[in-house]
């Protein structure tokens, strides 16, 4: 039940909701947090019930080891969070890496281990990195003590559950226990109505399109020349981007409809000026989990400049393997941790440059960062780095002819899409090219939504409605375009 399907817009979220508001009118807070744990179970289950124990089981552990942890005069406190870190790991380590570590040691080693393929429970990275912090939060008596469905709550809510924003107890968690019977804000209903019609516009209109081209690329990398790989690398790269933030406002907006104001994940990334600034501004809240929990801990900006360049790189290595067992995802950890480093060193010298060459040079570099990103293996990146540096060759595309032709045809919305040929369809031009103006110039969903006082009212109301009849006639059967996190 994706965010973006019929069944959740029309039929789960609604009913949630009037349930919820129900339940909190006449039968108070407390209960109402029950049910909302429950309906998150059950969305969580939606998907594949197999995943279930797997949820239920860490909640369970990390709840009781918790509640240890709160206890200030218990004698063993450290040994219980460094049990709690190892079962989380382990957990994590097991369904997420085992396929890939038994990989390497059969190619490297000549043994030739067998394996039955092991289920990747869905969202496991994402809760697992919560409860993480959790752990280490009640250990450093951040956190106060709660009830089992309490803690349920803040691990399954739903609109945050599979993908993020990744959240801290106790800046979710007093918001469900505050006014007691009040509705949410017509404030709130508004934003959340509007953010989640933006990030839905964002992930059917544009990053569902885009994938159409970015997977043709992708699907022959070794026979891709100069125009070719960058048009493919440029699809993917807005694509994941509209992609992830798309899913990030409508978590946002599903979470404001309950009343509950969710931690903001992306502030228009591609706007940024330097690596450091884009880690800023993307992802922003495993970026602050990676800051507080690894980078800090293993002595931040406190130490000499060595060690801190050294922190730098293996806080980016493991955020590389968080988001997969791989060693692409490895590869694109370092390339953003060496390029932190440069930034680094080069601020020392301060010498600025000019805010167009910095915005082009960091959007170039975390362009090519995500060649990794997205390739299967070391060998498919490699292809597609060739052909963007044209050593496969540079065709001329017949570009000027065939977007003229297509503008006086009315083509530009056709339903056929071109084999990558030397040739880039119109279609690629026309989405590139709106999918960049909305990420470089407009104010993002964030500053539109939560504009105070909100300047245009009547305009916003038909911008939202315009947007909502586009996702529909742009007919993509959403069930069939998952969110490009769920893999991660």
């Amino acid at each position: 039940m994706l965010f973006s399907s019929k069944e959740f817009i029309l039929y789960f979220l609604p009913a949630v909701w009037i349930s919820y508001i129900v339940i909190s009118q006449f039968s108070g807070r407390r209960y109402a947090k029950i049910f909302i744990a429950l309906a998150s179970i059950v969305f969580y289950a939606w998907w594949k019930l197999e995943y279930l124990p797997i949820l239920l089981i860490s909640v369970v552990v990390n709840f009781f080891l918790s509640k240890y942890l709160l206890k200030n005069n218990y004698a063993y406190r450290k040994s219980i969070l460094t049990a709690g870190i190892i079962f989380n790991l382990g957990l994590l380590g097991y369904f997420k890496y085992t396929y890939f570590i038994i990989d390497q040691l059969n190619i490297h080693t000549g043994t030739s281990f067998s394996f039955e393929p092991i289920l990747l429970p869905l969202a496991i990275s994402f809760f697992t990195f919560q409860q993480l912090a959790y752990l280490v939060d009640a250990y450093k008596n951040k956190v106060q003590p709660s009830v089992f469905f309490d803690y349920l709550l803040f691990v399954s809510f739903f609109p945050q559950l599979i993908a993020g924003p990744i959240v801290h107890h106790q800046e979710m968690m007093p918001q469900f226990e505050a006014n007691n019977k009040q509705l949410p804000s017509w404030e709130n209903l508004r934003q959340g109505v509007q953010i989640f019609i933006i990030g839905l516009f964002k992930k059917i209109v544009i990053a569902d399109t885009l994938a159409i081209f970015a997977d043709q690329g992708w699907a022959a990398p070794g026979q891709l020349t100069f125009f070719d790989a960058w048009g493919t690398t440029l699809c993917y790269t807005f694509q994941l981007y509209f992609d992830f933030s798309g899913y990030s406002d409508m978590a946002i907006g599903a979470a404001l409809l309950f009343g509950i104001r969710l931690p903001l994940n992306f502030n228009s990334p591609y706007k940024a000026l330097n690596i450091q600034d884009f880690w800023r501004r993307w992802h922003m809240t495993l970026s602050r989990w990676l800051r507080d929990y690894i980078y800090i801990p293993l002595g931040g900006s406190r130490v000499k400049e060595p060690k801190i360049l050294l922190n730098l790189v293996i806080t980016f290595l493991l955020g590389g393997i968080w988001h997969g067992a791989g060693w692409t995802f490895i590869l694109w950890g370092l390339i953003h941790g060496l390029g932190t480093i440069i930034h680094r060193l080069w601020s020392r010298l301060k010498i600025p440059l000019p805010k167009w060459s910095a915005w082009l040079l960091t959007f170039v570099f975390i362009h090519f960062a995500w060649v990794f990103f997205r390739a299967t293996s070391l060998e498919e990146a490699y292809h597609v780095a060739q052909a963007m540096i044209g050593i496969n060759g540079v065709r001329i595309p017949q570009l000027y002819t065939e977007f003229i032709n297509s503008i006086l045809n009315y083509h530009l919305l056709g339903p056929d899409v071109p084999a990558w040929s030397g040739v880039i369809p119109s279609r690629v031009i026309f989405y590139l090219g709106f999918a960049a103006i909305i990420a470089f110039i407009p104010k993002n969903s964030g500053e539109i939504t939560f504009e105070k006082p909100l300047r245009f009212p009547i305009i916003a109301a038909l911008t939202s409605a315009a947007m909502i009849l586009i996702c529909i006639l742009t007919s993509i059967d959403a069930e069939k375009s998952p969110f490009l996190y769920f893999n991660f």
